[in-house]
């Protein structure tokens, strides 16, 4: 893991204890969240390794519903985010398993879903409140959220790539990472790119209508 300061080390501004079992979670658990794009009705955390045998103790639970509630790793009320979605009428249930996961043993699984549709998204949390997500739908990914970062569901169709990227470009938009991934040839697939600015609202609707694509969410370092 590349650090670029000192602080990197150390931990962002967050709620303690930890900022690898706190702000990284928040972080897991907010990104999902802005995937899913809305509060969900019930939601399945599965945690493994460390996180599965420490997370009471971490407040790794709480942050990861305060991140799904929409809440910063540097909110106080993260402390109180099973309460804020019980009243909310989130229903959150905790899975542990004891085994550390394949790429990480901070490592979670969440599962959102409502009466419009589901979301499962894999994080881990990398210490100094970075995190890695590794799996969107079955996506196999690498995504660290450190740059504004583009996600384009689409179908697999000739011209899809080339159509976003145009629309990027036209808008003077530099892409510094990008990558794809496919369930299979001209099934679902995900367009993950990392831009070097960040994108303005008219042109993530442009990408929006694109023919192939069907979902499309921004994620802000």
């Amino acid at each position: 893991m590349h650090y670029n300061s000192i602080f990197d080390i150390i931990g962002p501004v967050m709620v303690g204890p930890s900022s690898s079992h706190t702000a990284g979670a928040a972080r897991i658990g907010k990104t999902a969240r802005v995937i899913f794009g809305r509060t969900p009705y019930r939601v399945e955390i599965t945690l493994y390794g460390s996180f599965a045998q420490t997370y009471r103790g971490h407040g790794t639970d709480l942050a990861l519903v305060a991140g799904i509630l929409n809440l910063d790793a540097d909110d106080e009320r993260i402390i109180n985010s099973l309460k804020f979605a019980k009243d909310s009428g989130v229903d959150i249930v905790f899975r542990t398993v004891a085994e550390e996961a394949e790429d990480h043993p901070n490592t979670a699984r969440v599962f959102l879903s409502d009466d419009q549709g589901s979301l499962e998204v894999v994080g881990i949390s990398v210490g100094g409140g970075k995190i890695k997500i590794t799996e969107i739908e079955g996506f196999k990914i690498s995504l660290s959220g450190e740059q504004p970062t583009l996600l384009v569901f689409h179908h697999d169709r000739y011209g899809a790539i080339a159509k976003v990227a145009q629309i990027l470009a036209n808008n003077e938009i530099n892409i510094g990472h990008m990558e794809v991934a496919r369930r299979s040839k001209g099934d679902q697939a995900l367009m993950v790119i990392e831009t070097d600015q960040d994108l303005p609202e008219a042109t993530i609707e442009e990408v929006k209508i694109i023919d192939p694509v069907y979902q499309v969410a921004l994620l802000i370092p």
